[in-house]
């Protein structure tokens, strides 16, 4: 079998819904710590919560901040290829097919958006359409162009020009205004105010954020890198896929502690602020790519054993439910802590906004459960799948996926 099939008849591969389960989960419990970005600290919290506080806050950020989101953007581009891969095993082009799903992907997340400024499926329907030029390309070139991706060019563009060129200006930091003008909303408690704000200026804050932290290059990157994953079948159990993440987690390790201590020195070592927050953002993103790549081969690794299947193949509902699971995070998480809701934001530091984090992560993996026992898919995911195929002839064995 060559390195860009996949046995079409081969079952789901449920590492791959039981990772994505984590992902969304941690996705989850940090949008909770945020207050799905209704920033706010109770200051009249006795002080052992506010050391409790802190040490929450920051254990699950140095987890899963940057990680989770590149979990879900590697798995974004392993799923492209499986569909990719079964449409041209049938003779069909799926490029047609796989912009208008992006376009359908768009609008749950314009959806999603009127709930959760931060919404990631709008980027990821746009960035996703980069696929498609790559999709034929060698494995080689692939991952030459990945890797000049996650290079981050743009951060290293303005490292050089404000070291050597005295009269270049790095460009202003736009989201922060953004930000600040979501606050003349999220003060509020009209529920349309919190959607036309969200869409018009929180929606902007998210992208403009995004550009400024280097996920514009991150995000097609990691797409990229799940393309080949999947080419390389290295979700599916075997000897090599097994080797090859030992070997994964082992390169990862030795790669994450030198960027990640360099990161942490990096205000200490470097005076000039612009070229501080150049290398920030791009030691950041590589520290967290390479955590990342810890979570992920630890996880399939880990995966393997009885033991510890039994535990995490309890996510793979949550993962195969991941659109419903996001979508729906949104809505309750905002009704949860904004002021058109319990506004409960006010009331909550880091301890209290995780252990709801983790009752709407069990409700949820319940819900998902037990939808699943009946259907093959979730409610979203019935939705999307249906409406990519609407305008072609039905197949006798769709893929689902």
């Amino acid at each position: 079998m060559s390195e860009n099939t996949f046995n079409l008849k081969a079952p789901r591969i449920e590492v791959v819904d039981a990772l994505r389960g984590l992902a969304i989960m941690a996705i989850m419990l940090l949008h909770n710590l945020e207050h799905f970005d209704f920033y706010y600290f109770p200051e009249y919290l006795p002080e052992p919560i506010k050391v409790l506080d802190k040490i929450i806050w920051e254990t699950l950020f140095f987890l899963f901040a940057g990680k989770s989101y590149a979990i879900f953007s590697l798995l974004f581009g392993f799923s492209f290829f499986i569909q990719n891969d079964n449409q041209a095993k049938k003779g069909n082009d799926f490029t047609g097919r796989f912009i208008w799903r992006l376009a359908i992907l768009f609008v749950f997340g314009l959806i999603n958006t009127m709930f959760f400024s931060g919404d990631i499926l709008m980027i990821y329907a746009v960035f996703g359409l980069i696929l498609i030029p790559v999709r034929n390309l060698k494995t080689s070139y692939v991952l030459i162009i990945a890797t000049f991706l996650l290079a981050l060019p743009m951060e290293w563009f303005n490292f050089f020009n404000i070291l050597f060129n005295a009269d270049y200006v790095i460009p202003a930091n736009i989201s922060n205004a953004y930000y600040a003008n979501m606050q003349l909303y999220f003060n509020g408690n009209s529920f349309v105010d919190h959607v036309v704000g969200n869409v018009s200026v929180g929606r902007w804050a998210s992208v403009f954020w995004s550009w400024e932290n280097g996920r514009f290059f991150q995000a097609p990157a990691l797409f990229m890198f799940g393309l080949v994953v999947g080419r390389k079948q290295l979700f599916v159990s075997s000897p090599a896929s097994i080797a090859f993440w030992k070997k994964a987690l082992l390169f990862a390790i030795l790669l994450f502690i030198p960027l990640f201590t360099f990161k942490s020195f990096i205000p200490e070592i470097v005076a000039n602020k612009d070229l501080q927050n150049s290398l920030l953002v791009i030691f950041t993103s590589w520290s967290n790519v390479a955590f990342m790549v810890v979570l992920v081969s630890s996880f399939v690794l880990l995966y393997q054993k009885e033991a510890v299947n039994k535990v995490f193949s309890k996510l793979i509902p949550f993962g195969k439910m991941s659109l419903t699971s996001y979508f729906t995070q949104s809505i309750l998480g905002s009704f949860i802590y904004y002021r058109f809701g319990l506004g409960l934001y006010q009331y909550t530091g880091a301890t209290f906004s995780l252990l709801i984090g983790i009752t709407l992560f069990l409700f949820q993996l319940g819900f998902c459960t037990w939808w699943l026992k009946t259907h093959k898919q979730g409610p979203l995911e019935y939705i999307w799948h249906k409406a990519t195929w609407i305008s072609f002839k039905k197949e006798k064995n769709p893929v689902i996926i």
